[in-house]
């Protein structure tokens, strides 16, 4: 079984450009726990995770901070770099083993430079326990 039969198409991003604040409400409304960051040509730049603003969040010493956080901080400030991709012609198997290995929770599936899907560790598990794989 390929990546590309698993992974998740309907993809939520978030701008590099926008704050904290909105990349939230991009959470909440997908319920996912982290988002690829793209620049304003559409590219894979970075990865932002709620783990990524909960610890800037608990940094905050007062609840001034924390909402400056929020409203002012911009996610290209706090994304992660150079996010982890794969190809979807990749085997599941190998996908897993690359999970493991670089210790995240989901990679990003990039054809010719352009994201086109999200595979994660619950898309694999799920797979596992319906017998797909």
């Amino acid at each position: 079984m390929r990546v590309a039969d698993l992974m998740q198409t309907d993809i939520r991003t978030a701008r590099e450009d926008i704050t904290l604040a909105d990349a939230i409400v991009t959470f909440v409304d997908s319920h996912v726990y982290g988002v690829p960051v793209t620049d304003r040509y559409d590219r894979l730049i970075g990865v932002l995770s709620i783990t990524d603003i909960l610890e800037a969040a608990a940094e905050c010493t007062s609840a001034e901070d924390r909402n400056n956080l929020f409203d002012r901080t911009l996610v290209s400030e706090l994304m992660t770099l150079h996010p982890k991709s794969i190809s979807g012609d990749t085997d599941v198997r190998e996908a897993a083993r690359e999970l493991v290995r670089c210790g995240v929770h989901r990679l990003f599936v990039v054809e010719r430079e352009e994201l086109v899907g999200v595979i994660s560790q619950s898309d694999i598990v799920r797979a596992v326990a319906s017998s797909y794989i």
